[in-house]
């Protein structure tokens, strides 16, 4: 033997993603910047990610945004591209993991989060239009070469076919194994990050898992070494056992910021155990994500009682836009998601309207044919001359282009998000046959529910049959 093959390891590195535009007269600019929760070693389509960058300094971001365009332009490449880089954490080295010169699964998620329409730019791009010419169709007052400012947090998490193959090997690492995925926008990683969690469904409305209460801490500890499909839940469940950070972030290679930030959950899991009915306490779970559910869990009430309490208070969420701009120029964009603040951005229009509910994550049995089916309900109902209103968290949807509707609302598909929506928009009926098991499974708690909640879903009377199809009366 006369060859040896040395290579450099990067496993446990940052990763992170540039999603890039250019057009043919050499005009480039970054659309979004993303952050891997997991370290290099577990492919970016199964690991958690959040957007905006989280843990870089100023100068680390510009210099993976200037090697981002560099390459765009030494590649030539007219439209979007995605950027992956390896980021040393102890110095200022970094390597290229890939780059795709196309729109990706990460395109989509970039698309979504910023409210830039990636897709639709290269479209325009590619018939020889600069994006100094093109109109920004969020803001209609800016052009597509303004690059967008986010001054909210996105978190993606990965679904799983593991329901479905109990025995397949859960062991993640290069070789993507998710089958889709369900994306949450808040104002910190705390809200972000569980209204990402109960928009899986996967049987977990927060940070807990029954499974992980019965692991010893031997077993804990390999789960939290070697990655898999649940180690954020077996992450939480360790901090509930009182490891600390450095072991934690020894075990796993997680930047310590996002293990923090996995510890002030369950400090306010603490401290809603050492206060039940405070409302002072309540307020800051919510502006932290946390479910009504598991807040009456954690004070042995129901959800309704909590429901109760945080309406008599007036501690309901408000909706705030998806602009591009942070804010900074006046947008008509239609594209909203909830969080626990002051000012409302979303008002509910003088039109009758009808909320349809879409499929959430794609997953083995709930494909892209429901969306395809909520996407034509839509345009049946406005073609009916009713005000369409979609509620999806599928960053991969077309149900989940702002474009498509009249409004979207990017929540959680649970009776408490849907149940919010609701409240503010007063829709006269909720579409829920074309959601496939998601949108099946909320009516069904629907009808257990007390008939109050049902009163403002569902309608009497049944409109015209081109517009939603059949409705049924409330069977209270």
């Amino acid at each position: 033997m006369t060859q040896v093959l040395v290579e450099r390891s990067i496993a446990g590195f940052k990763e992170i993603e540039f999603e890039v535009m250019r057009d043919a007269a050499d005009n480039a600019i970054v659309v979004c910047n993303m952050e891997n929760f997991d370290p290099v070693g577990v492919h970016t389509g199964d690991s958690v990610v959040f957007a905006p960058v989280q843990t870089l300094t100023d100068k680390e971001v510009q210099m993976l945004r200037d090697a981002s365009l560099k390459i765009i332009r030494a590649l030539k490449i007219e439209g979007g591209c995605n950027v992956q880089l390896a980021l040393d954490p102890n110095s200022f080295k970094y390597y290229v993991i890939e780059v795709n010169p196309r729109v990706s699964r990460s395109s989509a998620l970039a698309s979504k989060a910023t409210g830039y329409p990636i897709a639709k730019m290269a479209a325009k791009i590619a018939v020889g239009l600069h994006l100094d010419e093109i109109k920004n169709p969020i803001t209609d007052a800016t052009y597509a070469e303004f690059e967008p400012m986010l001054d909210y947090v996105v978190a993606k998490i990965p679904r799983f076919p593991f329901d479905k193959f109990e025995h397949g090997d859960r062991t993640l690492g290069t070789q993507m194994k998710a089958t889709g995925e369900v994306m949450a926008i808040g104002r910190n990683i705390e809200e972000s990050l569980l209204k990402a969690v109960r928009g899986l469904e996967v049987g977990a409305t927060h940070l807990e898992l029954a499974a992980a209460k019965k692991l010893t801490d031997q077993e804990l500890t390999d789960l939290i070494v070697t990655p898999t499909d649940m180690r954020l839940f077996y992450l939480a469940e360790a901090f509930r056992r009182h490891f600390t950070l450095e072991e934690l972030a020894e075990l796993s290679h997680i930047n310590v910021f996002f293990l923090d930030k996995i510890k002030h959950i369950i400090e306010i899991e603490d401290a809603l155990k050492a206060h039940p009915g405070d409302l002072e306490t309540l307020r800051v779970a919510k502006r932290n994500g946390f479910a009504d559910q598991e807040v009456a869990k954690l004070w042995g009430q129901t959800m309704d009682e909590v429901r109760d309490l945080r309406r008599a208070n007036d501690l309901t969420p408000v909706y705030k836009m998806v602009d591009t701009c942070a804010g900074e120029f006046a947008s008509t964009t239609p594209y909203f998601y909830s969080t626990y603040e002051t000012e409302n951005e979303s008002s509910k229009s003088g039109r009758k309207s009808v909320l349809v509910l879409g499929s959430g994550p794609i997953r083995i049995g709930q494909g892209v044919e429901f969306d395809y089916a909520t996407v034509h309900s839509v345009k049946a109902i406005q073609k009916a001359g009713y005000e369409a209103i979609i509620m999806n968290s599928n960053p991969e949807t077309v149900s989940t282009d702002f474009s498509i509707s009249d409004k979207l609302y990017f929540e959680p598909l649970t009776i408490e998000d849907v149940l919010n929506v609701i409240d503010l928009e007063q829709p006269m009926g909720v579409i829920v046959q074309f959601g496939g098991q998601t949108a099946i499974n909320l009516a069904r708690r629907w009808q257990r529910m007390a008939s109050r909640f049902l009163a403002p879903v569902w309608t009497t009377s049944t409109p015209p049959r081109t517009a939603i199809g059949s409705t049924r009366s409330s069977p209270s």
